[in-house]
Order: C-alpha cells, then structure tokens, then sequence
C-alpha cells in the first residue's frame, strides 16, 4: 500500500463533500480555508459564502502534515489572549509565523507556508472524543477514546479501545462488533451516538481508501459532529479508481524537506509511500562512520554512542532508520541510497570506512526479508565498499534473525566485504565499541 499524506484542509473537504452519502442522523458544518499569507486570508474574507471570516471568532493553524502543533504554540485561538481571534488578528499571526524558519520540538526546521482557518468551536473537555483507523497487516483497525486532544496518546493502552476488523468481515458483523467494544467511559446517553458514528466513520475511511485516518478530537453536542483536528493518508495505488471521488486533492512535501539533499528527499518520498518507517539524514557527507539502524529508539542509540566512543561527532555521517516492516525492495532502495554516498568520498584522514547494520530485537519485521534487500544491494556495491576498505558490523535479532545474519555473512563473504554478524546475544551498542577498537 503506498500512504501519501494530505493536509487538513484536503481531508476535511473530503468529509464535507461525502457527508451525506455516509453520516446519516449527524450534521457537519465544514466552514475551513486553506492560505499561504495574511492578505490572501483577509481577501477571501470578501468572497461569498466566506463572511464568516470576518464574523465568527476564529482558529488559525499550519497545514503541512506535521503534529503536535498545540505544543509547538503553533494554534491561535482565543484562549491565547484577552479576547476571541478576530480576522485581522488570524492575517497578522500568519504574516509573522511566515516571516522566519520554525523548528519544531522534533528539531525539523522548515518555512510555513500553509494555513488551516476556522471558526472557533466552544466546548467542554467532556464532549472531546478520539476516533481513527488504519490498515495493520491483512486486517483494519478501529480505534475509539473517550478522551481526545493532545493527551490521548500517554496511558494509550488505558484509554484507546482497539477494534480489529477483517477485510473480509461483513457490514452486519462489523457493526455489531464495533457496538460491542464502544469504550465504556463515554457516557451513556452518548454510546449509541458514538456507536453509529464510530460505524460510519469506519465505512468511509474504507470505502474513500484511506490509509490512515484520525479525528482528534471530534466533538460531538448531540447530533452536530466538529472536527477539530484531523491527520489522513491516502491508498494511493487506489488513485485511478478514486480520481473523481476524491476531486484535486494535492500530495504536498512534507514541512522541512525544502532544504534536503536529493537523497534525503528519496528516502522522505519513499517514506511517505510506505506504511513502514524509512527515514534520513545526512549529517556530514565525508564521515567515516555510516549506519543503517532499524528502530527510531536504536537510531537515537547508536548515534548518541558513536558520538561517544569515537570522540569526534563529525565522524558519524548519517542518522536515521528503516524500521516497521518494510519490503525487501523498500531495503533495497535504503540500502543503495546509503552506500551510493558513503562510497562518494575518501575518507580525508585515509581510515577505513565502517558501517553499522545494528537494531535491537524486532517486534515483527522480518529481519531475512529486509537483510535480502542489503544483500541485493551488496552485490551492486561491492566493489565500491571495497575501495574504500568498509569493514561491516552487524548486529540484530527478531523474527528469522537466523537465518538473516546467516545469508548476509555468507554473502558479504562471497563478495569479498570484510563483516562481523552478531544476534542478540551481544549488547545492542557494542559492535560499535568493536568497530572503533579495532
């Protein structure tokens, strides 16, 4: 399935436009503007059927497929100041956030460009709800809280119900499991609401092909449905069947690439297109030290270590992950990515080049299946690595971890690559200790 994100904004619309094919009993007033500046804002306010711009108190946001944007004090609404957000307020905010690069809590750094506006809802904490759903290997998932905003994610085993519902489950059985498993906490004369949308919800994001699809919050009073904030992937291998359907909805970059490399771009495209993990950054082009880690946890591990123990940070010269199952030709794709720059460059000092495939104990990404695509990519690379002696470090466990530290010894053998192949019964960190030793 290749997930390409939308904004906002697109996914929104999307609602609005199928409401009625779909949300029976619930009313949605989508009143939403998508710009890229505070005049363009202050414009729209005097089209028709945008008055309500310049009468409603409002909420102002960036739509470029990043989250969080509460705790990065990027969401202007009234309770910031005195007063409600008033047009001319919303228009200069937006000219400010665009008048410098922001950094994110994550550490991306990027330009805003594009805005989500909107009326202000006002409600109670008690009328927020958490609803989304994803595809997770051959079945969907159907996730409900009766707790939504920026909190739901810490105690989410405490407080999300998880529904699994095979692809080949009929609407009859489908309804009556999502009935049975409506959190307990929401109130009652509020489940059988929730109920019948949480079952229409699921409908759409099925039939729309989304990928992934999260409302949080929505709040619900009585029978009027207000998404607050939304986060939507699109099946786009589903694109030719959906074009009319799903009307011109962009595939935007995602915030920060603006300054990436060529490669680092790649991967970030690949990333979208992949329901696994597959992320890179370059941190110093001519580094000596290059990794290709499985996890975002090991990844923060082995760069925190190499920096370490090797007392010059400049020697690591990326960082990064593939992690969550991907394919063995999305392996493929990171592994060539990653030795076409590491073999670009001599090291300037005449070391050696090493190059740490490290992980921890995979929960379910099948470690022959990703160890093929490196060894795939070994044979194409071979005679690079060599040039520049790369000595090869290993270390990983999970499903078939056997027999993948099995194949990639005997292949790195065959092709004359200098390795060392550890399972989980060494430290996680020290074949990075050994390569440096050594």
């Amino acid at each position: 399935m290749a997930q390409r994100a939308i904004r906002e904004y697109d996914g929104k619309a999307l609602f609005s436009k199928q409401w009625k094919n779909y949300f029976d009993g619930f009313h949605y007033g989508f009143k939403s503007v998508l710009v890229s500046s505070g005049k363009e804002l202050l414009a729209m306010a005097d089209k028709h059927g945008f008055e309500w711009l310049k009468q409603e108190p409002l909420v102002a946001k960036p739509d470029m497929l990043f989250g969080k944007r509460g705790k990065n004090d990027l969401v202007l609404f009234k309770d910031k100041k005195p007063g409600d957000v008033s047009l001319e307020v919303a228009a200069k905010w937006i000219d400010e956030k665009q008048a410098h690069d922001t950094t994110l809590l994550s550490g991306q750094k990027g330009h805003l460009t594009h805005f989500i506006v909107e009326p202000f809802t006002p409600h109670s904490q008690d009328q927020e709800y958490y609803i989304s759903a994803t595809t997770v290997g051959e079945d969907d998932v159907l996730y409900m809280s009766a707790e939504g905003g920026m909190e739901v994610e810490e105690g989410w085993e405490e407080k999300v119900v998880e529904v699994t519902i095979p692809i080949t489950m009929n609407d009859a059985d489908m309804e009556h499991l999502v009935k049975a498993n409506i959190p307990k906490d929401i109130p009652e004369d509020n489940k059988k609401r929730f109920a019948s949308f949480a079952i229409q919800f699921f409908k759409f994001y099925r039939d729309m092909n989304f990928a992934y699809l999260e409302i949080n919050p929505i709040v619900m009073v009585k029978n009027d449905m207000h998404i607050l904030d939304l986060v939507a992937r699109l099946d786009d291998t589903a694109g030719f069947l959906m074009a009319d359907t799903w009307g011109e909805i962009e595939f935007p970059t995602a915030f920060g690439m603006e300054d990436q490399s060529p490669e680092e771009k790649a991967i970030a495209e690949a990333d979208a297109k992949s329901g696994a993990s597959l992320k890179l950054t370059v941190l110093n082009p001519k580094g000596r030290i290059w990794t290709m880690v499985a996890g975002g946890g090991a990844s923060v591990v082995y760069a925190d270590t190499i920096a370490d123990l090797s007392g010059d940070v400049s020697d690591l010269a990326n960082y990064g992950e593939y992690s969550g199952g991907p394919t063995t030709g999305e392996t493929k794709f990171y592994a060539d990515t990653i030795f076409d720059l590491m073999t670009r460059h001599k090291d300037p000092k005449g070391r050696d080049k090493i190059l740490i495939i490290g992980g921890a104990i995979a929960n379910f990404t099948d470690v022959a299946k990703t160890f093929t695509g490196i060894i795939q990519s070994f044979e194409g690379y071979a005679e690079k690595l060599k040039a520049h002696n790369t000595k090869i470090y290993v270390r990983r466990g999970g499903p078939n971890y056997e027999k993948g530290l099995k194949d990639i010894k005997e292949a790195a053998d065959r092709l004359g690559l200098y390795i060392e192949v550890y399972g989980p019964e060494t430290h996680v960190t020290d074949i990075v200790r050994m390569a440096l030793e050594k």
